[in-house]
C-alpha cells in the first residue's frame, strides 16, 4: 500500500520492460529539458498501466529497478504514485487538479480500536475542520464516511487510482461520493494501528490546493495548520473511537501520510502491548522479558518482537515491526544496536523505554512462518524455536489481539 517492499520474482512482462527502459532513460539524463522528455513518456505508459489495472507490470518494473538501478527506482516510484494520488480534470471548461489525501489517526488502547462507517455528522464536522485550517480557500472536498483500517486501505496503485478517480468527480461536482463500502474487509484487532478518514481536495489549475500554498493574509505554515487541526479535531475523533488514546498528524498526500503513519506506529504497538500485558497478567514490565528476531525469506523484512515473563521460556505475546522503503538490513547485522538509526537500535530503545531491561536479540534470520489455523504470525524464542505466542490459561477472558 504505502510502503515498497522487493519481491523475488525472475519474470518481466514486455510492458515491465519498457516501464523499467524509460526509468533508467530518465536516471541517466543530462538535463531538465531531456528530464521532461522521458518523464512524459514513463508518465503516459504508467497511465495506460493503471487505467488496464496492470498492476503487476508496475511491481515488476519496481523490483527490477530496485536490483539495478536506485536513481530509476525512485523516478518510477515516485511516478507511479504520483497518477495514482492526483490528476486533472475538465468541469464546466475550467481544469481542475486534484489529490487524494489521507488523514491519519494514530491510535492505542487496551481494548480495540473502531472501524467502519461514519456519521454524517462526523463528516461534516471534519469537512468544516479541513476548510478552515486545511485546505485553500476556493478547494472543494470529498470525503469518504468511513473509518479505514490498514487492512481496508488501497493496497496497489491501481486500486488508489481507481479511488481517487471516484472522489475527485465527487469533490469538483459536489456530488454524491458512489462506493461500495459494504463488503470491506474484517479489521484485525490490534492494540496498536493507524486509522484514516481518505478524501480528494480539488482546486482550480494553478491555484493553492492547501493554507500553506496561499498568500497572506490566509497562509499558514504547516505547524500552525496541525497545532489548530489537533485542537478543532480532539473531541470528534474522541467521539469516533472512544476508549482510545490517540494522535492526529496533518492531512497530506495519501502515499506520503500512509508512510508516516505506518513508521509512527511501531514503536506505540511495543508499549501499547507493555501496557496490554501490564494489566491482564498484573506484572510490572520490570516482570517482562523480550526476544527479537529478524524475519524474511532471503533478507530481513520484519522484526517480530516476543513476550515472556521474565524467567519463563513461554512466549505470551507478540509484536511485529515490519521494515519499509529502504531500510534494508545486512543479514550479518540483524542483532546489531551499535547504528544510531538502524531499527534494531529503535526496537531496542523502545523496549527499553517501556521498562523491560531483559532482551534477547537473535543473529540469525528467521522463516516468516505464521499459524495455519488462525493466521497469527510465529514468533521466536529465547531458544530459537518458532512458536505460537499464547496467553497463560488463567488470564482473564479478552479479545484476541494480533501484531
Amino acid at each position: 500500500m504505502s510502503s515498497y517492499r522487493p519481491k523475488n520474482s525472475s519474470r518481466i512482462s514486455p510492458e515491465a520492460e519498457r516501464l523499467v527502459s524509460d526509468a533508467l532513460s530518465l536516471a541517466a539524463s543530462g538535463s531538465r529539458v531531456e528530464d521532461i522528455f522521458w518523464e512524459s513518456k514513463l508518465l503516459e505508459r504508467l497511465l495506460r498501466l493503471l487505467h488496464a489495472q496492470n498492476q503487476n507490470a508496475i511491481e515488476s518494473a519496481l523490483d527490477q529497478t530496485l536490483k539495478i538501478n536506485p536513481i530509476a527506482f525512485d523516478a518510477l516510484a515516485e511516478n507511479a504514485e504520483t497518477l495514482a494520488e492526483s490528476l486533472t480534470l475538465e468541469h464546466q471548461g475550467e481544469t481542475w487538479d486534484v489529490v487524494l489525501i489521507a488523514i491519519p489517526i494514530i491510535a492505542r488502547t487496551r481494548y480495540s480500536i473502531p472501524s467502519g462507517k461514519l456519521s454524517t455528522e462526523t463528516i461534516t464536522a471534519t469537512g468544516n475542520q479541513l476548510h478552515g485550517q486545511i485546505v485553500s480557500q476556493h478547494a472543494r472536498i470529498a470525503l469518504v464516511p468511513w473509518l479505514y483500517s490498514i487492512d481496508q486501505m488501497p493496497h496497489s496503485h491501481c486500486q488508489t487510482r481507481l479511488l481517487l478517480e471516484k472522489l475527485a468527480s465527487a469533490a469538483v461536482n459536489s456530488s454524491e461520493i458512489k462506493l461500495e463500502l459494504r463488503d470491506m474487509p474484517e479489521t484485525i484487532p490490534v492494540l496498536a494501528d493507524p486509522r484514516y478518514i481518505v478524501g480528494a481536495v480539488a482546486a482550480p489549475s494553478g491555484t493553492p490546493l492547501f493554507r500553506w500554498q496561499e498568500e497572506s493574509p490566509r497562509r499558514q505554515e504547516r505547524s500552525v495548520c496541525l497545532q489548530h487541526w489537533q485542537i478543532g479535531m480532539r473531541d470528534t475523533i474522541a467521539a469516533v473511537i472512544p476508549g482510545c488514546e490517540f494522535e492526529l498528524t496533518l492531512p497530506e498526500a495519501y502515499f506520503t501520510n500512509c508512510r508516516e503513519a505506518d513508521r509512527k506506529i511501531r514503536p506505540l504497538s511495543i508499549l501499547a502491548a507493555v501496557n496490554y500485558l501490564e494489566s491482564m497478567l498484573n506484572v510490572s514490565s520490570a516482570g517482562l522479558s523480550c526476544v527479537i528476531g529478524g524475519f524474511g525469506e532471503e533478507q530481513c523484512d520484519e522484526y517480530r518482537i516476543s513476550f515472556a515473563l521474565k524467567g519463563s521460556k513461554e512466549i505470551v505475546y507478540g509484536v511485529v515491526w515490519p521494515l519499509y522503503d529502504r531500510e534494508l538490513v545486512a543479514n550479518d547485522a540483524l542483532n546489531d544496536i551499535s547504528i544510531d538509526d538502524s531499527p534494531i537500535r529503535e526496537i531496542y530503545d523502545t523496549i527499553k523505554a517501556s521498562g523491560i531491561d531483559d532482551q534477547f536479540r537473535h543473529a540469525e534470520l528467521f522463516n516468516p512462518e505464521v499459524c495455519e489455523d488462525c493466521g497469527a504470525p510465529m514468533f521466536v524464542d529465547r531458544a530459537g524455536e518458532i512458536v505460537h505466542a499464547e496467553m497463560p490459561e488463567d488470564t482473564p477472558d479478552q479479545q484476541p489481539l494480533f501484531h
